[in-house]
Parts: structure tokens; sequence; C-alpha cells
């Protein structure tokens, strides 16, 4: 957390808006706030999204989209960024130039492509030009095992012995460290962390609810937040881990689908007597 008085170190996320407020743009800001980290956005797209599913999805032009960042980055000190919902190539190629052309670093990428209310959010031609354009810019990439199936183009991934081939295969991929989330697939809701020389497998407590709409987004933000406060990149992926443990803990029981995870558990347990 940053000192009271003291300026925070700021974030930037790069994604697209869900105007349900669980995911995207809206749950890093909400994530960096938790972490007491100032958030700036670069919006790719925008999307007509509830706890039910995304209803519309309306890119940004990739001109603005580069005209947001010479904004941002001319202005303000940027200390790590955060990668989400890129959906064409074109929107790719701009911003993997305006990462090099403001030297930006301590980038996390999460590779979204498909929302989980089965919604796809990455153009099926774009894959190939994610991983050969972004994965070298990013310090940790976060697919979770579908994702990784879809970059690696390889069968299920449905125990720890593949999700460890998969990490490392996505390392060879580019990307210089890898969080491959396991998600449904052990009881101990297991993580695999690759950083080319060490492999840490993170186990946290399975929850069994329906409420985990934008969990993904709020992840690669929290290492963001962390890689901002001057975490190194595994202990920002082991604090970020314990964030999300509490978040869904905590979710939010809104709407008529998938509810939010609470952002501002941390804040609100600090409050009650």
């Amino acid at each position: 957390m940053a000192k009271p008085g003291n300026p925070p170190p700021i974030a930037l996320t790069i994604a697209g808006s869900d105007s349900g407020g669980g995911a995207g743009i809206q749950a890093d800001l909400k994530t960096f706030s938790a972490f007491g980290v100032y958030g700036a956005s670069v919006i790719t797209a925008l999307t007509a999204q509830n706890t039910v599913g995304v209803q519309g999805v309306h890119g940004a032009p990739p001109d603005f989209i580069a005209t947001q960042f010479d904004s941002v980055c001319s202005d303000l000190q940027i200390a790590s960024a955060k990668i989400g919902m890129l959906a064409t190539v074109d929107v790719i190629e701009v911003v993997a130039e305006k990462l090099k052309a403001h030297a930006l670093t301590r980038v996390v990428l999460d590779p979204v492509m498909v929302a989980k209310s089965g919604d796809r959010l990455l153009a099926p031609d774009a894959r190939d030009a994610l991983v050969e354009r972004l994965f070298p810019l990013a310090e940790v990439v976060t697919p979770n095992t579908e994702e990784a199936r879809d970059i690696l183009e390889t069968g299920e991934i449905e125990n720890l012995a593949q999700m460890k081939d998969a990490a490392r295969a996505l390392h060879e991929r580019g990307a210089k460290c890898v969080l491959l989330k396991g998600g449904h697939i052990t009881d101990g809701a297991v993580d695999i962390f690759f950083d080319g020389d060490n492999e840490v497998a993170l186990e946290g407590r399975r929850i069994d609810t329906p409420h985990t709409h934008g969990t993904g987004c709020t992840l690669s933000s929290a290492i963001a937040a962390g890689l901002a406060l001057g975490e190194s990149t595994i202990e920002s992926v082991r604090r970020a881990k314990d964030f999300i443990q509490g978040a869904i803990e905590n979710a939010l029981a809104i709407g008529n689908g998938r509810g939010p995870l609470n952002h501002m558990y941390r804040q609100h347990e600090e409050k009650s007597p």
C-alpha cells in the first residue's frame, strides 16, 4: 500500500469495458484501488454485458486506442500494465507498438479469448498475433486451461502433469513467466507458475459458488498491482491468488447469472465493527 500523503504507483489497464461492472476495465480499476494503486485505462472495446452473458461488442478503432495510450503515457508515470480483451489483429498490433513506444514494462497479459458465458471475445485469426506480438513483451501471461489449449492447439488439459507440460510449452512460445490457471482440474484449485527455471504449484481452496464473473480479469490486474508496488513476479502472483480467494468467498449474488467478485471485501472488513 502507498503511504498516506505519497502519490501511489500507477497501473494501466488495457482492456474492454464490461457494462455490468464485473469484469474488464471495471474489475481492473476496482482491483487496483483495493491494492492502493492508482488506475488508468486504455479501452479497447465496449461490451453490452451482464451476469448472464455478452449481448454485443463494439471495438474501439485502433487509431483511437493509440491516442488513449499517448494521452495517458505522456502525462502519467506507468509502473505496470495489464492487458485484457483485444478482439482483432489490428488492435493487437497497435497495443504492441505502443507498449514498445512508451517503454512499458512489468506487463501482465491475460489472453482473453472466451467469456465464461461461452461468448468468443477474440477473433480466431488473432490468436497467433497475440502470441507472436505480445508474449515477448509480457512479464507474465495468465491463461486458463481452455485458453492454453487454444493457443497450443492441443487436446484437453485434465491433470497436473498436463498443466505442467502446457506451462512449459507456453514458455517456449515466448512467455517470460506463465501462470496457468487450473480452475476445475483439482479439488485444491491449483495453478502452475513457471518462469523457465522454477516451477511452483499454487494451491487454493475450492469455493462452491457460481458467482465468479471477472475472476480472470481480477487475478491479472491484482498481479499488475503487485508489480506496480515493486513486488517480484512470484510474490505478486501469490498475493493476487490470495486476494482472489477472498474476493470469491465474498462474491456478490447480484443479477440473474454469474455474479461478480467482491473486489472491496478487505475494505468492508476493515469497516466492520
